[in-house]
Protein backbone atom coordinates (compact mmCIF):
# COMPACT_ATOMS: atom_id res chain seq x y z
CA UNK A 1 0.00 0.00 0.00
CA UNK A 2 2.14 2.67 -1.32
CA UNK A 3 -0.17 5.71 0.67
CA UNK A 4 1.28 4.73 4.20
CA UNK A 5 4.80 5.40 2.33
CA UNK A 6 4.06 8.03 0.48
CA UNK A 7 2.25 9.42 3.11
CA UNK A 8 3.28 13.34 2.16
CA UNK A 9 2.01 12.52 -1.51
CA UNK A 10 -1.51 11.02 -0.36
CA UNK A 11 -2.06 14.58 1.74
CA UNK A 12 -1.31 16.36 -1.25
CA UNK A 13 -3.70 14.41 -3.47
CA UNK A 14 -6.02 14.57 -0.39
CA UNK A 15 -5.86 18.58 -0.33
CA UNK A 16 -6.08 18.86 -4.37
CA UNK A 17 -9.22 16.90 -4.16
CA UNK A 18 -10.96 18.99 -1.36
CA UNK A 19 -9.94 22.37 -3.63
CA UNK A 20 -10.99 20.78 -6.94
CA UNK A 21 -14.20 18.52 -6.00
CA UNK A 22 -16.82 20.49 -8.05
CA UNK A 23 -14.38 19.91 -11.12
CA UNK A 24 -13.25 16.71 -10.61
CA UNK A 25 -17.26 15.78 -10.34
CA UNK A 26 -17.52 12.45 -12.73
CA UNK A 27 -18.10 13.09 -15.87
CA UNK A 28 -21.64 11.69 -17.47
CA UNK A 29 -22.04 8.52 -19.46
CA UNK A 30 -19.36 8.41 -22.77
CA UNK A 31 -20.09 6.01 -25.66
CA UNK A 32 -17.66 3.66 -26.55
CA UNK A 33 -16.31 3.90 -29.97
CA UNK A 34 -14.33 0.79 -30.94
CA UNK A 35 -11.32 0.66 -32.81
CA UNK A 36 -13.18 -1.70 -35.13
CA UNK A 37 -15.57 1.23 -35.61
CA UNK A 38 -12.67 3.71 -36.69
CA UNK A 39 -12.62 4.38 -40.44
CA UNK A 40 -9.15 4.46 -40.96
CA UNK A 41 -5.90 2.11 -40.73
CA UNK A 42 -2.57 4.31 -40.52
CA UNK A 43 0.36 3.70 -38.80
CA UNK A 44 3.51 5.66 -37.36
CA UNK A 45 6.94 3.84 -36.83
CA UNK A 46 4.75 1.07 -37.85
CA UNK A 47 2.54 1.43 -34.84
CA UNK A 48 -1.36 1.04 -35.95
CA UNK A 49 -3.15 4.41 -35.34
CA UNK A 50 -5.90 1.86 -34.65
CA UNK A 51 -5.11 0.39 -31.51
CA UNK A 52 -6.07 3.67 -29.95
CA UNK A 53 -9.69 3.49 -28.14
CA UNK A 54 -11.94 6.67 -26.61
CA UNK A 55 -14.80 7.23 -25.87
CA UNK A 56 -17.09 9.69 -27.30
CA UNK A 57 -16.32 12.83 -25.04
CA UNK A 58 -19.46 14.78 -23.72
CA UNK A 59 -20.99 17.59 -25.59
CA UNK A 60 -19.71 21.07 -22.97
CA UNK A 61 -22.30 24.11 -23.42
CA UNK A 62 -21.68 25.73 -19.83
CA UNK A 63 -23.12 29.02 -20.34
CA UNK A 64 -25.98 30.69 -22.13
CA UNK A 65 -24.32 33.53 -23.25
CA UNK A 66 -21.61 31.79 -25.05
CA UNK A 67 -23.97 30.58 -28.14
CA UNK A 68 -23.40 34.16 -29.75
CA UNK A 69 -19.76 32.84 -30.54
CA UNK A 70 -21.08 29.80 -32.70
CA UNK A 71 -22.53 32.60 -35.34
CA UNK A 72 -18.84 33.19 -36.81
CA UNK A 73 -16.58 29.51 -36.11
CA UNK A 74 -13.84 31.03 -38.51
CA UNK A 75 -10.40 30.79 -37.25
CA UNK A 76 -10.11 34.71 -37.40
CA UNK A 77 -13.49 35.09 -35.27
CA UNK A 78 -11.94 37.77 -32.24
CA UNK A 79 -13.61 35.87 -30.31
CA UNK A 80 -11.85 32.59 -30.23
CA UNK A 81 -9.58 31.50 -27.61
CA UNK A 82 -6.51 30.38 -29.52
CA UNK A 83 -4.55 26.81 -27.82
CA UNK A 84 -2.09 24.96 -29.59
CA UNK A 85 -1.20 20.84 -28.43
CA UNK A 86 1.12 18.52 -30.62
CA UNK A 87 -0.39 15.12 -31.27
CA UNK A 88 2.00 12.14 -32.25
CA UNK A 89 1.20 8.25 -31.28
CA UNK A 90 3.52 8.20 -28.05
CA UNK A 91 1.29 11.12 -26.42
CA UNK A 92 -1.95 10.76 -28.00
CA UNK A 93 -3.80 9.93 -25.30
CA UNK A 94 -2.21 12.62 -22.83
CA UNK A 95 -3.21 15.15 -25.85
CA UNK A 96 -6.76 13.77 -25.50
CA UNK A 97 -7.24 14.27 -21.87
CA UNK A 98 -5.82 17.84 -22.14
CA UNK A 99 -8.33 18.53 -24.66
CA UNK A 100 -11.09 17.06 -22.51
CA UNK A 101 -10.13 18.75 -19.17
CA UNK A 102 -9.88 22.20 -20.86
CA UNK A 103 -13.27 21.55 -22.35
CA UNK A 104 -14.83 20.66 -19.07
CA UNK A 105 -13.07 23.80 -17.14
CA UNK A 106 -14.35 26.35 -19.56
CA UNK A 107 -16.97 28.60 -19.22
CA UNK A 108 -17.21 29.08 -23.14
CA UNK A 109 -16.10 25.98 -24.39
CA UNK A 110 -17.61 27.09 -27.83
CA UNK A 111 -14.98 29.75 -27.99
CA UNK A 112 -11.69 27.64 -27.97
CA UNK A 113 -10.01 26.95 -30.93
CA UNK A 114 -7.63 23.90 -30.95
CA UNK A 115 -4.51 24.14 -33.09
CA UNK A 116 -2.98 20.61 -33.28
CA UNK A 117 0.19 20.44 -34.71
CA UNK A 118 1.22 16.93 -36.40
CA UNK A 119 3.98 14.77 -38.19
CA UNK A 120 1.59 12.08 -39.09
CA UNK A 121 -1.62 12.09 -41.23
CA UNK A 122 -4.98 11.34 -40.78
CA UNK A 123 -5.10 12.15 -37.09
CA UNK A 124 -7.82 14.76 -37.74
CA UNK A 125 -10.66 11.76 -37.89
CA UNK A 126 -9.84 10.32 -34.72
CA UNK A 127 -9.86 13.89 -32.99
CA UNK A 128 -13.21 14.43 -35.15
CA UNK A 129 -14.92 10.80 -33.58
CA UNK A 130 -13.67 11.83 -30.11
CA UNK A 131 -14.71 15.46 -30.40
CA UNK A 132 -17.62 16.00 -33.00
CA UNK A 133 -18.33 19.64 -31.80
CA UNK A 134 -14.72 21.05 -31.64
CA UNK A 135 -13.33 23.92 -33.46
CA UNK A 136 -9.88 22.93 -34.58
CA UNK A 137 -7.29 22.43 -37.56
CA UNK A 138 -4.85 20.50 -37.76
CA UNK A 139 -1.33 21.30 -39.36
CA UNK A 140 1.42 18.95 -40.41
CA UNK A 141 4.89 19.80 -39.28
CA UNK A 142 7.54 17.95 -41.68
CA UNK A 143 10.68 16.41 -39.43
CA UNK A 144 12.63 17.55 -42.11
CA UNK A 145 12.55 20.97 -40.81
CA UNK A 146 14.57 21.03 -37.90
CA UNK A 147 16.26 17.50 -38.82
CA UNK A 148 19.78 18.58 -39.34
CA UNK A 149 19.45 20.89 -36.64
CA UNK A 150 18.74 19.07 -33.48
CA UNK A 151 21.51 17.91 -31.14
CA UNK A 152 21.49 14.79 -28.82
CA UNK A 153 20.10 15.48 -25.87
CA UNK A 154 20.05 13.88 -22.03
CA UNK A 155 16.65 11.90 -22.53
CA UNK A 156 15.65 10.53 -26.29
CA UNK A 157 12.04 12.04 -25.88
CA UNK A 158 13.76 15.24 -25.88
CA UNK A 159 15.05 14.80 -29.53
CA UNK A 160 11.57 14.43 -31.34
CA UNK A 161 10.99 16.83 -33.76
CA UNK A 162 7.75 17.61 -33.24
CA UNK A 163 9.02 19.52 -29.71
CA UNK A 164 10.64 21.56 -31.74
CA UNK A 165 7.23 22.27 -33.65
CA UNK A 166 6.56 25.40 -31.12
CA UNK A 167 9.13 27.28 -32.68
CA UNK A 168 7.64 27.61 -35.75
CA UNK A 169 3.98 28.41 -34.39
CA UNK A 170 4.01 32.00 -36.06
CA UNK A 171 4.33 30.15 -39.36
CA UNK A 172 2.60 27.46 -38.88
CA UNK A 173 -0.97 29.31 -37.59
CA UNK A 174 -2.98 31.69 -39.94
CA UNK A 175 -2.15 35.10 -40.11
CA UNK A 176 -4.87 36.66 -38.57
CA UNK A 177 -3.98 34.73 -35.19
CA UNK A 178 -2.48 36.83 -33.15
CA UNK A 179 -2.23 35.07 -30.18
CA UNK A 180 -1.63 31.52 -29.03
CA UNK A 181 -1.05 29.53 -25.78
CA UNK A 182 1.00 26.57 -26.45
CA UNK A 183 0.59 23.51 -24.06
CA UNK A 184 2.17 19.96 -23.92
CA UNK A 185 0.33 17.03 -24.21
CA UNK A 186 0.98 16.11 -20.44
CA UNK A 187 -1.44 18.30 -18.57
CA UNK A 188 -4.87 18.58 -17.58
CA UNK A 189 -6.08 22.33 -16.84
CA UNK A 190 -8.23 22.65 -14.16
CA UNK A 191 -9.76 25.84 -14.27
CA UNK A 192 -11.34 28.36 -17.08
CA UNK A 193 -8.36 28.73 -19.30
CA UNK A 194 -9.53 31.89 -20.66
CA UNK A 195 -7.90 33.32 -17.19
CA UNK A 196 -4.83 32.22 -18.88
CA UNK A 197 -5.44 33.69 -22.63
CA UNK A 198 -6.57 37.28 -21.02
CA UNK A 199 -2.36 37.53 -19.53
CA UNK A 200 -1.36 40.77 -19.73
CA UNK A 201 1.95 40.32 -21.86
CA UNK A 202 2.87 44.24 -21.20
CA UNK A 203 5.64 44.88 -24.42
CA UNK A 204 6.75 40.79 -23.81
CA UNK A 205 6.29 38.08 -26.74
CA UNK A 206 5.91 35.40 -24.52
CA UNK A 207 4.36 34.76 -21.23
CA UNK A 208 5.23 32.07 -18.73
CA UNK A 209 5.31 31.19 -15.09
CA UNK A 210 8.92 31.88 -14.45
CA UNK A 211 10.91 30.19 -11.24
CA UNK A 212 13.73 32.16 -10.20
CA UNK A 213 14.75 30.25 -7.33
CA UNK A 214 16.24 27.70 -9.92
CA UNK A 215 19.93 27.33 -10.67
CA UNK A 216 19.84 28.90 -13.99
CA UNK A 217 23.39 27.81 -14.98
CA UNK A 218 22.97 24.49 -15.02
CA UNK A 219 20.61 24.47 -18.17
CA UNK A 220 24.11 25.42 -19.88
CA UNK A 221 27.61 23.86 -20.16
CA UNK A 222 30.67 25.00 -18.52
CA UNK A 223 32.16 26.36 -22.12
CA UNK A 224 28.70 27.99 -22.39
CA UNK A 225 29.73 30.17 -19.31
CA UNK A 226 33.12 30.32 -20.22
CA UNK A 227 33.07 31.83 -23.50
CA UNK A 228 31.81 35.60 -23.23
CA UNK A 229 30.61 35.06 -27.10
CA UNK A 230 27.87 32.64 -25.42
CA UNK A 231 27.46 33.64 -21.89
CA UNK A 232 26.94 37.74 -23.13
CA UNK A 233 23.86 37.30 -24.40
CA UNK A 234 22.34 37.56 -20.61
CA UNK A 235 24.31 40.79 -20.29
CA UNK A 236 21.79 43.60 -18.69
CA UNK A 237 19.19 40.65 -18.10
CA UNK A 238 18.12 38.88 -15.28
CA UNK A 239 17.45 35.57 -16.67
CA UNK A 240 14.80 32.73 -14.79
CA UNK A 241 14.36 29.49 -15.70
CA UNK A 242 10.59 28.91 -17.67
CA UNK A 243 8.86 25.86 -18.55
CA UNK A 244 8.17 26.09 -22.33
CA UNK A 245 5.19 23.47 -22.13
CA UNK A 246 2.61 26.23 -20.60
CA UNK A 247 3.30 29.57 -22.88
CA UNK A 248 0.90 32.72 -24.12
CA UNK A 249 2.33 33.75 -27.31
CA UNK A 250 2.09 37.01 -29.01
CA UNK A 251 2.59 35.73 -32.61
CA UNK A 252 2.17 39.37 -34.46
CA UNK A 253 5.21 40.57 -32.50
CA UNK A 254 7.33 36.98 -32.81
CA UNK A 255 6.20 37.38 -36.82
CA UNK A 256 7.67 41.12 -36.68
CA UNK A 257 10.43 40.60 -34.63
CA UNK A 258 11.58 37.38 -36.16
CA UNK A 259 12.46 34.64 -33.59
CA UNK A 260 12.64 31.48 -34.87
CA UNK A 261 15.11 32.56 -37.00
CA UNK A 262 17.07 33.48 -33.28
CA UNK A 263 16.16 30.23 -32.22
CA UNK A 264 17.68 28.71 -35.04
CA UNK A 265 20.78 30.60 -34.95
CA UNK A 266 21.41 29.21 -31.38
CA UNK A 267 20.35 25.67 -32.36
CA UNK A 268 23.30 25.95 -34.98
CA UNK A 269 25.76 27.11 -32.50
CA UNK A 270 24.61 24.24 -30.56
CA UNK A 271 25.63 21.53 -33.04
CA UNK A 272 29.44 23.01 -33.60
CA UNK A 273 29.93 23.90 -29.80
CA UNK A 274 27.94 22.24 -27.24
CA UNK A 275 26.07 24.65 -25.25
CA UNK A 276 23.69 22.78 -23.69
CA UNK A 277 21.67 19.08 -23.02
CA UNK A 278 18.54 19.94 -23.02
CA UNK A 279 16.63 19.69 -26.23
CA UNK A 280 14.37 22.44 -27.04
CA UNK A 281 14.10 24.59 -23.89
CA UNK A 282 17.68 26.05 -23.81
CA UNK A 283 17.32 28.14 -27.21
CA UNK A 284 13.81 29.69 -25.99
CA UNK A 285 15.97 30.42 -22.35
CA UNK A 286 18.92 32.16 -24.65
CA UNK A 287 16.21 33.86 -26.45
CA UNK A 288 13.81 34.94 -23.82
CA UNK A 289 14.81 34.80 -20.65
CA UNK A 290 14.86 38.10 -18.69
CA UNK A 291 12.35 39.10 -21.37
CA UNK A 292 9.20 37.18 -20.20
CA UNK A 293 5.79 38.38 -18.75
CA UNK A 294 5.27 36.50 -15.47
CA UNK A 295 2.11 34.28 -14.64
CA UNK A 296 1.08 32.58 -11.77
CA UNK A 297 2.52 29.47 -10.73
CA UNK A 298 -0.46 28.02 -10.49
CA UNK A 299 -0.71 27.65 -14.06
CA UNK A 300 2.53 25.42 -14.39
CA UNK A 301 2.40 23.00 -11.57
CA UNK A 302 5.31 21.11 -13.01
CA UNK A 303 7.56 18.15 -12.58
CA UNK A 304 5.05 16.12 -11.41
CA UNK A 305 6.44 12.91 -14.05
CA UNK A 306 8.97 12.83 -11.65
CA UNK A 307 13.23 12.51 -12.76
CA UNK A 308 14.98 9.96 -13.98
CA UNK A 309 14.73 7.83 -10.85
CA UNK A 310 12.49 4.67 -11.65
CA UNK A 311 9.51 4.86 -9.23
CA UNK A 312 9.92 8.32 -8.08
CA UNK A 313 7.41 10.50 -7.58
CA UNK A 314 6.85 14.51 -6.48
CA UNK A 315 3.99 16.68 -4.89
CA UNK A 316 2.69 19.43 -5.62
CA UNK A 317 4.30 22.80 -4.88
CA UNK A 318 2.72 25.29 -2.48
CA UNK A 319 -0.38 27.33 -3.64
CA UNK A 320 -3.22 27.30 -5.83
CA UNK A 321 -3.37 24.80 -8.51
CA UNK A 322 -5.02 25.65 -12.25
CA UNK A 323 -2.98 23.43 -13.99
CA UNK A 324 -1.23 19.95 -13.66
CA UNK A 325 1.83 19.17 -15.79
CA UNK A 326 3.57 15.88 -15.39
CA UNK A 327 6.92 17.13 -17.30
CA UNK A 328 9.54 15.09 -16.80
CA UNK A 329 10.18 11.31 -17.23
CA UNK A 330 7.09 9.15 -15.83
CA UNK A 331 3.30 10.19 -17.46
CA UNK A 332 0.62 9.31 -15.34
CA UNK A 333 -1.10 6.55 -17.93
CA UNK A 334 1.58 4.39 -17.87
CA UNK A 335 2.01 4.46 -14.45
CA UNK A 336 -1.68 4.25 -14.18
CA UNK A 337 -1.87 1.25 -16.61
CA UNK A 338 1.04 -1.08 -15.07
CA UNK A 339 -0.69 -0.29 -11.26
CA UNK A 340 2.08 1.74 -10.28
CA UNK A 341 0.21 5.07 -9.95
CA UNK A 342 1.88 8.53 -8.11
CA UNK A 343 -0.17 9.73 -5.78
CA UNK A 344 -0.92 12.88 -8.37
CA UNK A 345 -1.64 10.59 -11.25
CA UNK A 346 -5.65 10.27 -9.85
CA UNK A 347 -5.46 13.91 -10.57
CA UNK A 348 -5.08 13.18 -14.11
CA UNK A 349 -6.96 9.98 -14.41
CA UNK A 350 -10.56 11.64 -14.61
CA UNK A 351 -9.98 13.17 -18.09
CA UNK A 352 -8.72 10.36 -19.53
CA UNK A 353 -11.18 8.67 -22.34
CA UNK A 354 -8.88 5.82 -23.47
CA UNK A 355 -10.43 2.58 -23.70
CA UNK A 356 -14.58 1.13 -23.68
CA UNK A 357 -17.43 2.63 -21.14
CA UNK A 358 -18.64 -0.57 -18.74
Amino acid sequence: MFWVTKFSGFFAVAMVIIVLSPSLQSFPPAEAIRSSNIPFQITSNNVPLNRFSFRLAPIFKNAAECTTILRESSVCNPSLVHVAITLDVEYLRGSIAAVHSILHHSTCPESIFFHFLVSQTNLETLVRSTFPQLKFKVYYFDPDRVRNIISTSVRHALEQPLNYARNYLADLLEPCVSRVIYLDSDLVVVDDILKLWSTNLRKMTIGAPEYCHANFTKYFTTSFWSDPRFSGTFSGRKPCYFNTGVMVIDLKKWRRVGYTKRIEKWMDIQKTNRIYELGSLPPFLLVFAGHVAPIEHRWNQHGLGGDNVKGSCRDLHAGPVSLLHWSGSGKPWIRLDSKKPCPLDSLWAPYDLYGFST
